[in-house]
């Protein structure tokens, strides 16, 4: 299967750096398409850890070719700082290629940010303020500043100052802020092009022809189905599509050209910021999955919010994403617990919901409908087979593929990329 789409299945942070690592190695290039600095990965290769923002993870792999496609924005002093971090760590970074359509994150999207963020007071969404919302919208107001532009000295130019202009009426009169100098910008942005121009294709073109000669391609999303602008908890959501149709149209192919797509799912469920959690664990509990697990964000390193796994949010992205198989990964930090839940459904009054809910206020008066599973206490980390693992971690990663109507393809027993169980081969 030469293109495979690769997605989160829950709100996220499901670890789809260690498992689009792992698949990288037969894929000739690795895509990301959506989402901004607003997203990171975390990959163990040995004993060095790797942190990623917007670079594609399979740059770890010095043959691999990677690509920030159309559907990303960047900020362009992240992306640089990225690469000197890779390139301090003895990583070549020559093989990225960046969309040419891709939209350029603005100091004033992150100012703008920051001041709508604060003035929602309870109501705010949680948003990492990088400015990624306040750029997608420039992006669909047909405002954005495109990397194509920021190659155009002349058009660079008139472009930031017509958006000058607006921004800065908006910073002053709706929140009183001063604004932005236009020269300080240009100076900063056109070093920027200098930096960047080397990396600057038509990426679309690249993809189409790895996949006509049959190269393997993967596509990773950031973020996850759960925070998906249409599909997600709105408005506790990010600004872009992380399902699997936004690979189209963030990195630029045909539907009929995707073979098949991977959800991640923890083995648990977690989610970060603001929004709606049924099965969150506001208890012991849900702290010793923090602790054990590591959940704190690779962006922000904002503790995350934990709680049992949720069947619902992980069946609902297999359909709306039309997932191939599921990739497990965290099945050992669950390891030491006497008794495991999954929650199969919602309870509503006398109602049991089995689909998730669009609206936030039915989903306030949902609570989870738990079936318990034994736990096991056995080392699973050294498993390389699934017969390896206890008969309890088996049964669980059965039901849990019963539940969702998907097969578990993938299972991850540790951050390394050694320390995984593939059921079916991907590529």
């Amino acid at each position: 299967m030469p293109s495979v789409v690769l997605i989160g299945a829950q709100w996220g942070d499901e670890g789809k750096g260690k498992v689009t690592d792992f698949l990288a190695e037969k894929a000739a290039i690795v895509v990301r398409y959506q989402g901004g600095n607003n997203a990171g990965h975390t990959v163990v290769v040995n004993e060095d850890e790797f942190k990623l923002h917007l670079i594609p993870s399979g740059i770890l792999y010095p043959d691999k070719t990677c690509i920030i496609g159309n559907g990303v924005v960047i900020d362009p002093a992240v992306l640089i700082r990225e690469l000197e971090y890779l390139a301090s760590r003895g990583i070549n970074t020559d093989n990225l290629r960046i969309s040419e359509r891709a939209h350029l994150i603005m100091p004033y999207h992150k100012k703008l940010d920051e001041l709508i963020e604060e003035s929602k007071g309870d109501t705010k969404i949680g948003t990492t303020r990088r400015g990624i919302g306040p750029a997608y919208m420039d992006k669909a107001a047909r405002a954005g500043i495109r990397f194509v532009d920021l190659l155009d000295r002349d058009e660079f130019l008139a472009l930031l100052e017509r958006n000058l202009k607006e921004k800065n009426n908006l910073l002053n009169k709706v929140y009183n802020d001063t604004g932005f100098d236009k020269d300080a910008i240009a100076e900063e942005y056109l070093g920027y092009a200098d930096r960047l121009r080397k990396y600057a294709a038509d990426t679309s073109i690249i993809i189409h022809d790895a996949l006509k000669s049959g190269k393997n391609v993967l596509f990773e999303g950031a973020q996850g189905t759960l925070l998906d602008l249409d599909h997600g908890t709105y408005p506790y959501v990010t600004s872009s599509h992380p399902i699997a149709g936004a690979a189209c149209t963030g990195a630029g192919l045909g539907p009929t050209e995707i073979n098949s797509v991977i959800g991640v799912v923890k083995a648990y469920t977690t989610r970060v910021g603001e929004g709606p959690f049924p099965t969150e664990l506001d208890n012991e509990t849900g702290a010793h999955l923090r602790e054990k697990g590591c959940e704190f964000g690779t962006t922000t390193g904002r503790p995350r919010r934990c709680g049992w796994f949720d069947a619902v949010i992980a069946r609902y992205a297999v359909r709306v994403s039309g997932l191939s198989s599921i990739a497990m990964t965290k099945l050992d930090v669950l390891t030491g617990m006497e008794t495991l839940k999954i929650c199969t459904g919602y309870r509503r009054g006398n109602d049991i919901i089995r689909d998730f809910p669009a609206s936030l206020k039915v989903l306030a008066e949902c609570r989870p409908a738990y079936e318990e599973m034994p736990g096991w206490k056995e080392d699973i980390t050294t498993a390389r087979k699934f017969e390896e693992l206890p008969p309890e971690a088996q049964n669980y990663v059965n039901r849990i593929s019963e539940l969702l109507g998907a097969p578990i393809s993938i299972i991850s027993v540790g951050t390394r990329r050694t320390q995984t169980i593939v059921k079916e081969s991907i590529f």
